[in-house]
């Protein structure tokens, strides 16, 4: 499976955090659009099938991101 550049699912990362917060304040269309568009960007480049696992996926092929997993860590 071919992977994306990490500077390339950083950037999708940043856009799609940036699109959630939007459609959360304001609700567009456009904006809703434009998420569910990066969204499936990030599913295929990560090779998942839903957003939040594709966030997982995206996040953990940064530089300096933590190998193990982290999905029982409690933030307390």
């Amino acid at each position: 499976m071919l992977l994306a550049h990490p500077v390339v699912l950083k950037n999708l990362i940043e856009q799609y955090e940036t699109l959630r917060a939007l459609h959360a304040e304001d609700g567009t269309e456009e904006a809703r659009r434009r998420m569910e568009d990066v969204a499936y960007t990030l599913c295929v480049s990560t090779g998942t099938r839903d957003v939040d696992a594709a966030l997982i996926a995206a996040r953990h092929r940064l530089p300096g991101a933590r190998t193990e997993d982290d999905s029982l860590l409690s933030t307390a």
